[in-house]
């Protein structure tokens, strides 16, 4: 049974493929994650007492914590999710973006090169290729232009994973994932906040005039072409990670209003941000082609579920709301 390191495993998409993983039954899993704002280790409730977990509280961006995490765990490879990730705050202040996604990126890689992990994969996103006109989608070769300071950050973070392994010939891969929704989402995030906001009868703000076109891909999904990049993708490579489901900011809200019985009323156009990408869309056909990977759920049956979650989970997203959901963490690990 191989050891996983999986940094940012208490995080959205860092807390599926843990649990993902942990189903499968075929890995020993350590959750390296420093519990910022978005790291919620209730993510992972049901799961922590699996003898094949293990959670240290660790900043990426701290090598010897990071040397102290190899020491004692050696796991046999990496599967770095950890990041600064939400462009609004980016805008507010790059600093903790470039501390996280760059300096941390190459921490991790260093020691892992130093202790010769097997694999390495490198999460990334979509954002790292900037902007689609109206037509067209990004490939793998597509060049790097990011608009905001969180995608710079994660640009950053991508090339230094790529010299890696031109350089040390580092068994390293990349993957780059359009925007994700699903269970336990941060609700600062288009998806959860608007079905929040909905539920709370709030005002839903919608940046622009509201035709900002996503590709969606349900969080199950993303996990698990990542659990293929791991098995069996090829070292130096990139592999985009799409759903193929491009659709207007404002069609989602719309719908999230419809299944919620909401009315329209409640939708509030805001300032756009600045930078604002007008549009993305992958093309995934390089994993399915090589991987032989697709993703399972479409957006209409995704978005059903992801709302009934919500709808289900109502304590969960409103301590995360208030903030309430810190003291978690103090209550299972703080007198250990």
């Amino acid at each position: 049974m191989s050891k996983i390191l999986v940094t940012g495993g208490a995080g959205f998409i860092g807390s599926n493929f843990v649990r993902l993983m942990l189903a499968r039954g075929e890995h020993q899993i350590v959750n390296l994650d420093a519990l910022t704002y978005a790291g919620n280790l209730e993510n992972l409730g049901d799961v922590e007492s699996d003898p094949n977990y293990a959670f240290v509280r660790a900043d990426i961006s701290d090598r010897k914590a990071v040397e102290g995490v190899f020491e004692s765990h050696k796991p046999d490879c990496v599967v770095h999710f950890a990041a600064e990730s939400h462009v609004d705050r980016s805008v507010l202040d790059a600093t903790a973006f470039v501390t996280t996604n760059v300096l941390g990126t190459q921490v991790l890689l260093d020691v892992s090169r130093g202790v010769g992990v097997s694999r390495f994969v490198h999460v990334s996103t979509d954002e790292v290729y900037g902007s689609l006109g109206p037509t067209g989608l990004f490939t793998e070769e597509s060049p790097l232009q990011p608009n905001s300071p969180y995608s710079a950050s994660k640009t950053g973070s991508d090339l230094l994973v790529r010299a890696a392994f031109h350089t040390h010939k580092f068994p390293a891969l990349i993957t780059r994932c359009s925007n994700n929704y699903g269970p336990f989402q941060f609700p600062e995030k288009l998806i959860p906040l608007m079905i929040a906001n909905a539920l709370e009868g709030k005002p839903l703000p919608v940046y622009g005039d509201g035709k900002n076109v996503r590709d969606w891909i349900y969080v199950e999904d993303h996990c698990d072409a990542i659990a293929r990049v791991l098995e069996k993708g090829r070292d130096g490579e990139v592999y985009n990670i799409g759903g193929n489901e491009e659709r207007e900011n404002i069609w989602v809200v719309k719908k999230i209003l419809e299944l919620l019985g909401k009315s329209e009323d409640l939708i509030q156009y805001v300032t756009d941000r600045p930078g604002h990408d007008r549009r993305y869309a992958i093309d995934g056909s390089k994993i399915e082609r090589e991987l032989g990977w697709k993703p399972k759920h479409d957006f209409a049956s995704g978005l059903e579920a992801t709302v009934q979650w919500y709808l289900d989970n109502r304590e969960w997203w409103e301590r995360v709301r208030s903030g309430a959901y810190r003291d978690y963490y103090e209550r299972q690990y703080g007198n250990r």
